[in-house]
């Protein structure tokens, strides 16, 4: 019971862990320009801390982590004399450490002067650890850039965001994840596995209340099978090279050809193994192995009961489980763990629920031709969701294979055979004969083609908002019928600048919006016309923030707003175009970035503290921060909200 009980100890510690990565940070940080005169400037850097929560003081010899405050001038500013804390600390002799700690509780105000002799910039770094009387979160660190000079404005709070993709979109990968876990289930591979494994417990553990144990750890270590595994991979690349490295592998697994062809080949040869061409099975030497060892009984025993369940219905989970990971990618780091934490929970819970409730096992149907049909469902769906693959691969290179009607095309066609199949007008190798047409089939068949029928405008360029996340963006279409609606207003000064904007010969803005895809280059332009700037941080393999394009920014309001008082610059985390050498970007650590994708992630994180798409930030003069930046979101009375919001801070 000792391996059990640590089991579950690790297995629970991934909970608060998770839990705190989707929960916004407990302190915000904000500075304060002050201008005393003869080139001499007061930086206030200040934090303030939720209720009950703390930070510790600089002092090393006071504190277990301390805060820890770095300036980096640019050239032609210095620091003049050391920093000032300015806020009270508590101080209280800790008895567990041995030693006199002090602790900042609210809110603690730091200064430091500058020499100003040229105009430039001051990144501040700011690393600290919140802790309140339970528990501590990891140290972490934010970061700030301060502009000086003539006409320097006061930076607006910048806050430490963990989740831009939003907690809606967190949501929906569980639900999907939870959906696709019940889904494996009914395959051949599985379902069988169910009333079996429920009956070789009850009938083999000498009493009910010991076969109902048995059973529940044995789903225990179906979710630790899943789970573990890409928990420890995550938390290894964290400790190893921090969230920037961890984030670089999800997105080069996200937006790289070569796993996004790969994946795309794979889901082809198993949508062709469920439909019946051959068996994918993992080696018979290891399914064997792992079943040798299930016989020994005990805990050791269980587990390895499991593992080959693992094992054995990899054929039929190994594209879902695949599924689930990938898209799982595109989110934060930790989203592939509570995903496949989501998935393999709904995937064992029945072994569990049957063994407390046997009685129910009488009403499960029996196993027979319609586990083969739901294996060939998968089968089409798994196409569909290829082709998703492909795509994210032709839009970050932009070979435009695989344009908006082309990949529309392919989808209409697959679930009209589809739907066919579920008539019985298409038949393959192991299907049984089905003499008549069932309810259940017939209303699938029915929510088949009316999804079909529902695609088939998209083809003269409808904008099918309920799929906006797995298409191509409408900008790829060849033929759109009314284009585009007119702009609310007459054109804006220096309309050809917009017009040739850097990277607009391959990169676009929905609804036939006109802006940049270059920092600087919005910033001169916004500068020029005296306008605030809309930067949108997103990606060619966003799904969310497709959904946002065509559910939220379509809205006639917020279109009229982003023309009329907005500059827009969108930024590609993933584009893969190389950059000349001019605007290559070197990191603190050495590491040259050359493709735009890149150097915008690197902006982003830097800047924002952010590595997850869409995430919308207002700037007015000066770099200042007009107001908390947005991610998913679809309201769009709050979008619109948000956008009067930062133009109202920009006037003031």
């Amino acid at each position: 019971m000792k391996i059990l009980r640590n089991l579950i100890l690790t297995l629970l510690c991934f909970v608060p862990m998770t839990v705190l990565a989707q929960t916004e940070s407990t302190v915000k940080w904000s500075n304060t320009l002050t201008e005393k005169g003869d080139g001499i400037y007061t930086l206030q850097v200040k934090a303030q801390m939720e209720d009950g929560w703390h930070i510790y003081v600089t002092d090393p010899a006071k504190a277990f982590n301390p805060t820890e405050i770095v300036f980096e001038p640019s050239e032609g500013i210095t620091l003049e004399g050391k920093m000032r804390e300015l806020s009270k600390a508590k101080y209280a002799v800790d008895e567990l450490l041995g030693m006199e700690i002090g602790e900042y509780e609210h809110e603690a105000v730091f200064e430091q002067d500058f020499k100003v002799e040229k105009n430039g910039e001051v990144k501040v770094a700011v690393s600290y650890q919140a802790c309140n009387l339970g528990s501590c979160l990891s140290p972490t660190t934010d970061e700030m850039v301060v502009t000086f000079g003539e006409g320097a404005a006061p930076q607006a709070e910048i806050k430490e965001v963990k989740d831009a993709a939003g907690a809606g979109s967190l949501w929906s990968l569980i639900i999907e994840a939870v959906l696709w876990g019940f889904a494996a289930l009914l395959t051949p591979c599985v379902f069988p596995m169910v009333p079996m494994t429920v009956s070789f417990f009850m009938k083999n553990s000498g009493s009910a209340a010991r076969g109902r144990m048995n059973a529940s750890l044995y789903g225990l270590f179906i979710v630790a099978l899943y789970t573990l595994p890409i928990a420890i991979l995550i938390i290894i690349t964290r400790v190893l090279g921090g969230d920037a490295v961890t984030a670089d592998i999800f997105n080069w697994l996200a937006t790289h050809w070569v796993p996004n062809i790969i994946f795309f080949v794979v889901f082809m040869v198993f949508a062709a193994s469920f439909f019946g061409a051959f068996e994918i099975t993992l080696p018979s030497a290891l399914v064997n192995k792992s079943d040798a060892q299930s016989d020994k009984g005990g805990l050791g025993g269980i587990f390895f009961m499991a593992l080959t369940l693992v094992l054995v219905s990899f054929s039929c989970t190994g594209p879902i489980v695949g599924s689930v990971l990938i898209k799982s990618t595109s989110g934060e780091v930790w989203s592939p763990i509570i995903t496949m934490l989501a998935f393999s929970t709904a995937f064992a819970l029945p072994f569990t629920i049957f063994a407390f409730f046997p009685s129910m096992l009488k009403k499960l149907p029996k196993s027979g031709g319609w586990l083969n049909s739901v294996k060939v469902v998968l089968g089409f769906i798994e196409v569909a969701l290829g082709f998703k693959f492909l795509s994210v691969a032709d839009q970050v290179y932009h070979w435009n294979l695989l344009d908006r009607e082309v990949y529309l095309a392919i989808w209409i066609v697959v679930f009209s055979l589809l739907g066919l199949y579920l008539l019985g007008k298409i038949k393959f190798a192991h299907d049984s004969e089905m003499k008549y047409l069932s309810v259940g089939r017939l209303a699938l068949a029915i929510g088949v083609f009316a999804f079909v029928v529902y695609m088939i405008p998209g083809m003269w360029g409808a904008p099918l908002k309920a799929l906006s996340g797995y298409l191509p963006p409408l900008s790829t279409q060849d033929f759109v019928v009314g284009k585009y609606a007119a702009p609310a207003t007459t054109a804006t000064n220096n309309e050809a600048n917009l017009d040739n904007a850097k990277y607009s010969d391959f990169l676009h803005l929905p609804h036939g919006l006109k802006g940049f895809f270059d920092m600087k280059e919005a910033e001169s332009y916004a500068a020029k016309v005296g306008k605030p700037i809309f930067i949108d941080f997103t990606g060619h393999g966003c799904v969310n923030c497709r959904e946002m394009e065509a559910r939220v920014w379509s809205d006639a309001t917020v279109q009229q707003i982003l023309r009329d008082e907005y500059v827009v610059v969108a930024l590609y985390t993933d584009d893969k175009m190389t950059l000349p050498e001019s605007d290559w970007v070197t990191t603190d650590s050495g590491k040259v970035l050359k493709s735009l994708g890149k150097v915008n992630a690197n902006y982003a994180l830097t800047r924002f503290g952010v590595n997850a798409q869409p995430y919308y930030v207002l700037q007015g003069k000066n770099g200042a921060i007009l107001g908390e930046p947005r991610g998913y979101d679809l309201s769009v009375e709050g979008f619109i909200k948000f956008l009067k919001k930062g133009v109202e801070e920009y006037k003031k």
